[in-house]
């Protein structure tokens, strides 16, 4: 072999080390990047997050843009009103590591029909009901529109982080167990800062503000 040529070998493979260690395989890095404060709202009150914009991105647009399978479940409540919700665990968006879960818009009289097909039914320590779907229905479900995206970071997240990158709150919440909701109506974003826990970021459009709202006023209420 040319000994010319073997320092640059020994570059080439140095720099697909480096690149193997930035950027590791299954973590997405897109450019531009993809953060949790990057949130803007259209004139037509369109919330875009994530990549995704609600009541307009479904779940198989979700997948492609995080290049990973949800897993899919629904819940069925006391008041037997249903829920499907779409897991995505252990995420990286643009190097940030975080557990994201979507609420999918659908009906409830076809949310019903899928309760009656589901494969398996679980009690939760809730009192809630986990249903697993059916294959029909989970394809269904696949192209469904996102209503809510609740977004877990696996690291903590401090006031003074939380104002620098997404500004000061409309409005704050307390709850009696010491949980501060940060109210960001016009994003539709609603941080829970948990001094004993990990935060929890919820997001969805203005027009559906009130999803998020309407339990923490339910609370005070009781």
């Amino acid at each position: 072999m040319d000994k010319k040529i073997l320092p640059w070998l020994l570059i080439s493979i140095l720099l697909i080390l480096v690149v193997a260690i930035m950027f590791p395989a299954g973590k997405n890095t897109p450019t531009p990047p993809i953060l949790p404060w990057d949130i803007t709202v259209d004139a037509n009150g369109n919330t875009k997050v994530f990549g995704l914009t609600f009541d307009q991105s479904t779940l198989s647009d979700a997948q492609k843009t995080f290049e990973k399978e949800a897993k899919l479940s629904m819940f069925a409540s006391h008041q037997e009103t249903f829920t499907v919700e779409a897991y995505f665990e252990r995420l990286y968006i643009s190097g940030i590591r975080a557990d994201l879960i979507l609420t999918l818009n659908i009906d409830q009289a076809s949310a019903a029909q899928m309760f009656k097909r589901g494969l398996r039914l679980s009690q939760l320590g809730s009192g809630e009901k986990k249903i697993t779907l059916d294959q029909a229905d989970i394809n269904t479900a696949k192209e469904a529109t996102i209503l809510l995206i609740t977004y877990l970071p696996a690291a903590n997240l401090d006031a003074e982080l939380i104002n620098k990158n997404f500004g000061e709150p409309d409005k704050r919440h307390t709850e009696s167990s010491g949980i501060t909701h940060w109210l960001y109506p016009k994003k539709g974003l609603d941080i829970a800062l948990n001094p004993e826990g990990k935060e929890v970021l919820q997001y969805t459009s203005p027009a559906h503000f009130d999803q998020i709202l309407k339990p923490l006023t339910q609370a005070t209420k009781d």
